[in-house]
């Protein structure tokens, strides 16, 4: 669900920028808890991407677009740069720390995790394979529920290049979704 549209650009004092905070938390919100699975850490980049938003506030121009399409931007490159700080730091966790073995019990459990997601997996993999620019549009309209001229907007490019874009990331994922079906069909008919 899309936050209701904020009329006045985000301000520096702190009055103005609370009403601004008010309108668009949920919206923030949504569009970190649908990249993060740990309430803390949508709670802490929720929180970086306003402060952000407060430090950047003199840089919002109305000609470019809606606040929140402006608010998107910042959110996405907030949680870029986490996540690359995050990468490194895991590699540097790994070099330190060695590796654990597995005992069977811990691999069974592996196992059972992945047989029960299978699907998810193929699809995730799918939209993974799509080159960023195609994902970023395709994220931001099917995830994030804005129209096709925000998520162009929040990242920058124009109307047209968002709807080939996303014309080009819906096609992609309709011939794995057919693949898929069809590959599942087999098996089924295999089966019987």
């Amino acid at each position: 669900m899309q936050a209701e549209q904020s009329t006045a650009p985000p301000v520096r004092d702190p009055a103005g920028f609370a009403v601004f905070y008010q309108q668009q938390f949920d919206t923030v919100l949504g569009f970190v808890t649908r990249r993060t699975d740990s309430p803390h850490l949508a709670a802490d980049l929720t929180a970086d991407i306003f402060l952000a938003a407060l430090e950047q506030a003199d840089t919002y121009d109305a000609r470019r677009g809606a606040p929140v399409a402006w608010l998107y931007g910042i959110s996405r490159n907030v949680l870029a740069a986490h996540f690359r700080g995050s990468a490194r730091e895991q590699r540097a966790a790994a070099r330190i720390a060695g590796r654990r073995l597995l005992d069977d019990q811990d691999v069974s459990a592996i196992e059972g995790r992945i047989d029960a997601a299978r699907d998810a997996r193929q699809l995730a993999a799918q939209h993974a394979a799509l080159s960023e620019p195609l994902r970023a549009v395709l994220d931001l309209v099917a995830l994030d529920g804005l129209s096709v001229r925000e998520a162009a907007q929040a990242l920058g490019i124009s109307a047209a290049t968002a709807r080939v874009r996303l014309h080009r990331a819906r096609k992609a994922l309709q011939r794995v979704d057919t693949l898929t079906t069809a590959s599942l069909y087999a098996v089924s008919e295999a089966r019987s």
